[in-house]
């Protein structure tokens, strides 16, 4: 009699989940199918429904959360999906830092009468638990975009589902290398797949994971209506973004962690915002948003951009865009650390902060 065998670590359900079945001559990797017919009588019937080329990227990435996936064509496209789910006035909760767009949405939602956002500090687990009462969605991020605060994702969750709501988790910064929210009982997953899952700042691309038969049925047919679907090519390099994500979030996490050590100790840093895993930092800078202003724009490895998770260090401040929370730090700078040589984004970063300081 033969024991089972254990079960697979992540790493390496990253580089195997989603292949071809192995066959003499058959292809490592999921080729591209570029169709938008098929011919009638299988399970694949068009183009909108289904692509074997999605199909590999859900299994990844599902066997990775440990649920079934549904690729988007963004991940505002799957917010759009999961809202969707609330009935016509339905009070939905939030954390009042958030995605900016997942915001946008919420705020846009409310004022057509279509439901009633709440937004409450998510660090507040007594208010969070409070506002789940007659909710029918809760949605939290941990850590939050961009102020990085963490939820009680495990009591929240309790309280929303005694309340018959549903709980999504954006697990876009965490990955589910570092946090799997299905585990901890939760409904739906939300992933912006542009960032840490695809990793190389080419593709847009969403996907909702449940361990939830109902609901996976309820958001595909969703997706078939309104179309909101991936683009072939893009769910090809999201997969192979997939392949190498243990490795870039390990590097990118190391970075993060020893940059937050250093950026602690300079002078130009009123705060260090970093909760102890991760490639995502935030810093808030003493001298105000004039200096943080400045500080995007003197550094030479260091991009100037507002996307994040991909190979490449990336920061911005949040505060530029007129519609983020005003309870965001004016001089908060937002660092996507990548996976370069420590000491060389160091280097670039503590240059342009003496600069500031001097």
């Amino acid at each position: 009699m033969t024991e089972d065998a254990p079960a697979l670590k992540p790493s390496t359900v990253a580089v195997t989940a989603g292949r071809p079945e192995k066959q003499p001559d058959a292809p490592l990797n999921t080729p591209l199918t570029m169709a938008s017919t098929y011919v009638a009588g299988g399970d694949l019937e068009y183009g909108r429904y289904a692509n074997p080329t999605w199909t590999a990227f859900e299994e990844t990435l599902g066997a990775l959360e440990g649920g079934r996936c549904l690729s988007f064509a963004s991940g505002l496209a799957a917010v759009s999906t999961v809202l969707d789910l609330v009935g016509q006035g339905a009070k939905v909760v939030a954390p009042r830092h958030a995605y900016l767009g997942s915001i946008m949405q919420l705020a846009d939602l409310e004022a057509r009468g279509r439901l009633d956002a709440q937004l409450v500090d998510v660090t507040d687990t007594d208010a969070m638990v409070a506002a789940c009462d007659g909710a029918a969605l809760v949605w939290l991020e941990s850590p939050t975009n961009p102020a990085l605060e963490l939820a009680d994702i495990p009591t929240i969750r309790a309280a929303a589902h005694d309340a018959g709501a549903y709980v999504v988790v954006d697990n876009t910064f965490a990955t589910p290398l570092l946090q799997r929210p299905l585990e901890m009982d939760v409904d739906l997953v939300v992933h912006s797949a542009t960032k840490f899952l695809s990793g190389h700042s080419d593709v847009l691309l969403g996907a909702v994971v449940t361990r939830d038969d109902q609901l996976y049925d309820v958001l595909k047919g969703r997706r078939d209506l309104v179309g909101a679907i991936p683009g072939t090519l893009e769910a090809w390099l999201a997969l192979r973004g997939l392949r190498t994500l243990h490795l870039r979030v390990e590097r990118a996490q190391a970075n993060a962690t020893e940059l937050a050590r250093r950026l602690s100790g300079h002078p130009a840093v009123e705060e260090v915002r970093y909760p102890g895993f991760g490639g995502i930092v935030a810093i808030v800078l003493g001298q105000g948003a004039l200096a943080a202003d400045l500080l995007v724009h003197k550094t030479t490895l260091w991009v100037h951009a507002t996307s994040l998770g991909g190979v490449e260090s990336t920061f911005e401040r949040r505060r530029r865009w007129k519609t983020e929370p005003a309870t965001i730090p004016d001089a908060l700078v937002r660092l996507s650390v990548g996976i370069e040589d420590v000491d060389d984004l160091w280097h670039d970063l503590e240059r342009a902060l003496d600069d500031l300081a001097g």
